[in-house]
């Protein structure tokens, strides 16, 4: 590998990549060959990171099989293989299946993207077996019943207690290149995602780095009415607020828009 998150300065951009036919944003769906024209392209724009996944995890979405899962992913973790793509940018698999998880980490992957932030410790076992970085991800529920009346005492402080648990489990397991990610959408009001990213820096004080992974997402409906293909300019106001609060990894499907964005963003914070 010729990157490491942590000697990557700046901020970084996710691309994402989606080996499915029923994501919610259809600009993202990608299969064989044209899924690595689009990694090529993504990593052109100034993406530092692929996320690939082969399961839709939209509200009311339809579980799979692990082997279905893999059966959509496994030809891109094949020409990523076999192209050394691992050496331009670094990929990271969207799955929470071990079958899956441990075909991409020994295809050179080297981040796990898991929505259900460490709760299979298959997962946890796979993922100190090839020394991965984790994204643990706060969720609430299930993809498919998670948009069901969502409640918390208190989303904030439940969210870091989540975290404390998980990171813990993580270390426990010998994991410890973790990434942290509050879920905007996943068993959430919009209420609760405004609290979570208004309160952003309160999940610093764990010292690992913080990524936004609102793109697109049905929150920016609820504030002014859209559909997906309209809510770029909604999705770039949330993450760059949340980079200002310390956020430091942007998941997003526009990677060329962001990069621009998070660019000017940078050069006025640096000019004296």
């Amino acid at each position: 590998m010729t990157q490491n998150l942590s000697v990557l300065s700046d901020t970084k951009i996710m691309g994402i990549i989606n080996a499915n036919d029923d994501s919610f944003f259809e600009a993202s769906r990608f299969k064989g060959d044209d899924a690595i024209f689009k990694i090529n392209s993504m990593i052109g724009e100034g993406a530092h990171i692929i996320d690939i996944g082969g399961v839709s995890t939209k509200p009311g979405s339809v579980e799979i099989s692990a082997e279905e899962e893999l059966a959509r992913i496994k030809p891109i973790c094949d020409i990523i293989s076999q192209q050394k793509l691992y050496t331009k940018a670094l990929f990271s698999i969207d799955s929470y299946t071990p079958l899956v998880i441990e075909y991409a980490l020994n295809s050179g992957f080297s981040i796990v993207n898991d929505i259900t932030g460490l709760e299979n410790d298959e997962v946890a076992k796979i993922t100190a077996k090839y020394d991965a970085t984790i994204i643990i991800m706060h969720m609430q529920g299930e993809p498919q019943t998670m948009q069901n009346n969502p409640c918390y005492e208190d989303v904030v402080t439940d969210v870091h207690h989540f975290f404390e648990e998980r990171i813990n489990k993580a270390k426990k397991f010998g994991i410890n290149k973790i990434i942290l990610d509050v879920g905007i959408g996943f068993g959430k009001t919009l209420e609760h995602n405004l609290l979570l990213l208004k309160n952003m820096n309160l999940f610093l004080d764990f010292g690992y780095e913080i990524l936004i992974a609102a793109s697109r997402k049905s929150m920016i409906d609820k504030i002014t009415p859209s559909v997906p293909k309209e809510r770029l300019s909604g999705t770039l106001a949330i993450h760059l607020d949340s980079v200002r609060r310390g956020a430091t990894l942007v998941r997003c499907h526009d990677v060329k828009e962001h990069h621009q964005a998070l660019k000017v963003q940078e050069a006025i914070n640096n000019i004296r």
